[in-house]
């Protein structure tokens, strides 16, 4: 009796192999916009602000190390550091410093 009720169930062909591809298909896609998309375009705009590199620019180096542009050569650029204190770091290394949001001071003074 099990198997005439499994049987209808099924239907005449037994079961589809085009739902699981469906859900990888989706699966896919949800990777794509909530993990990919947002990489690529990170790394566009970093990509853009290196190319866009001028001396006088506030970046940090890969290191961590907080620095402005002083001299760039080609694929080398030199960083000042501080006072007489000068570093080379490839431009690959380099990213632009964040600059902090804006807050408003009624905000703030209300607390």
């Amino acid at each position: 009796m099990n198997q005439v009720t499994l049987a209808q169930m099924m239907g005449g062909d037994g079961p589809s192999a085009f739902g699981p591809m469906v859900m990888m298909g989706v699966i896919f896609v949800i990777f794509y916009l909530l993990i990919f998309r947002p990489q690529f375009k990170q790394e566009r705009q970093k990509d853009d602000f290196r190319s866009k590199l001028k001396k006088g620019d506030e970046v940090i180096a890969a290191g961590g190390l907080l620095g402005k542009v002083a001299d760039i050569k080609g694929n080398v650029v030199f960083v000042d550091l501080a006072p007489n204190v000068r570093v080379r770091a490839e431009k690959k290394s380099l990213e632009p410093l964040p600059r902090p949001a804006k807050t408003d001071d009624k905000e703030t003074s209300s607390s």
